[in-house]
């Protein structure tokens, strides 16, 4: 079994030199390769031996070369999901950072975290430019009811039906669903 991974780690070169005809960026040739050799490890052994015994390192070199052009030709293989079309929407995505640590310098690793942080406090936003539009029950009725209150503890200190108050509540949220989910 290791013979056969030993094999496939001496063609990386060659794989290599497949990935750069279809892309000249160092990172994706590295990321297609790598996931090339993830491939071959998660596939059945018995089928990279049968392939090798068949037509030895060429007919390995060839079953690479049809998967590395699938892989970073095709937008419904599994590297453009994984790479491709993550750090595309990555790079469009124009952010902002609401930490208070000075010298903050972007990553990788915390671009994501930025980003849902960013959406996040957009649509909260979004969310009170539309309930100040309401009228100023409905919308502290829903704030209230939004910041843990019960409809039962509501309708204790309002001295509000509790059917009213749902009725109020379910207007807001269906006012707000067409506003905001309708863009």
């Amino acid at each position: 079994m290791n013979d056969i991974y030993n094999i496939l780690a001496k063609l990386l070169p060659k794989y290599e030199d497949i990935a750069a005809l279809y892309t000249k960026d160092k990172n994706e040739i590295d990321d297609s390769v790598q996931e090339l050799m993830l491939y071959f490890m998660q596939m059945n052994v018995q089928v990279l031996k049968d392939i090798y015994e068949r037509d030895g390192e060429e007919g390995l070199i060839r079953y690479g070369a049809v998967a590395l052009k699938r892989a970073l030709t095709s937008k419904r293989s599994a590297y453009y999901y994984k790479y491709k079309k993550y750090y595309a929407n990555l790079i469009n995505l124009s952010y902002k950072t609401t930490t208070t640590q000075k010298n903050f310098h972007k990553s990788i690793y915390n671009i994501a975290q930025e980003v849902e942080e960013d959406i996040k406090e957009q649509k909260i936003q979004k969310i009170e430019a539309e309930l100040n539009k309401l009228h100023w029950y409905d919308s502290k009725i829903f704030e209230l009811y939004y910041q843990g209150h019960t409809l039962d503890s509501l309708a204790k200190e309002t001295k509000i039906s509790r059917n009213s108050l749902y009725t109020t509540i379910d207007k807001v949220r269906t006012i707000l669903k067409k506003e905001l989910v309708g863009e």
